[in-house]
């Protein structure tokens, strides 16, 4: 059994207060917080920052500096590429192992633009990392949502080709989970023979939701997946 913990859109600024929060600060009770958890690895599905700025991204590895287990990132619009690569190169997400798990980054982001999309070549090389992989069990990963999420969120900013995607994973068995951030809010939906999973923000929620939190999955050997959405 392994434990992986999912924490997204934490929009760290050069200034603590951001969308009218003090991000940095919620951050750091996030971390505080998993200080008491015992997991294998950790999971940041996107928007690190909120401008992309050197400083920024400075912070948010001070403030991550708690955490001793595996740091995977993946990027998101709001994140700076070359800034992102400068601060955290080793923990940029590709593909990594938990136990009999495996973990697949996608890159979702367009230049400029909040939606997101696949392009060919990140489609291409994902249907080569399933064929080829010996893992178990897997969990796609992603910044932006891959389906209609039900709520306030503007689905036009989610992922602009998920017709693309579907085919690709529906040919795989072992994925058991796929899970993304951007919409700042706790939901999951079900997919023929994998789960959808969104993360909340730790800076703040487009919902109703006040809290900020992070999903806690537990994923056994035999392939099942757990999940909760733990909030502070």
């Amino acid at each position: 059994m392994r434990k992986l913990i999912q924490i997204s859109d934490c929009h760290i600024d050069d200034e603590a207060i951001t969308m009218g929060v003090n991000t940095q600060k919620n951050l750091a009770k996030v971390v505080e917080a998993l200080t008491h958890y015992e997991f294998d690895a950790l999971l940041i599905s996107g928007d690190l920052t909120h401008h992309g700025t050197s400083g920024a991204y400075a912070q948010i590895k001070t403030i991550l500096a708690p955490i001793k287990a595996p740091i995977y990132i993946i990027g998101g619009n709001h994140d700076d590429p070359a800034q992102l690569n400068t601060y955290f190169k080793d923990n940029l997400l590709g593909s990594a192992k938990l136990g009999n798990w495996q973990l697949i980054g996608l890159d979702s982001v367009q230049p400029n633009k909040a939606s997101g999309l696949l392009s060919k070549a990140t489609l291409h090389q994902l249907n080569q990392q399933l064929s080829t992989s010996e893992a178990e069990h897997i969990i796609v990963a992603l910044h932006h949502p891959i389906v209609t999420m039900n709520s306030g969120w503007d689905d036009d900013l989610s992922l602009e080709n998920p017709k693309d995607l579907y085919p690709i994973l529906a040919q795989y068995s072992k994925i058991r989970c796929v899970v993304f951030g951007h919409a700042h809010e706790s939901a999951d939906f079900h997919h023929q023979h994998f789960a959808i999973v969104a993360c909340p923000s730790t800076a703040l929620q487009y919902n109703q939701e006040s809290r900020i939190g992070f999903n806690e999955f537990t994923l056994h050997d035999n392939g099942q997946i757990n999940w909760t959405t733990q909030w502070i």
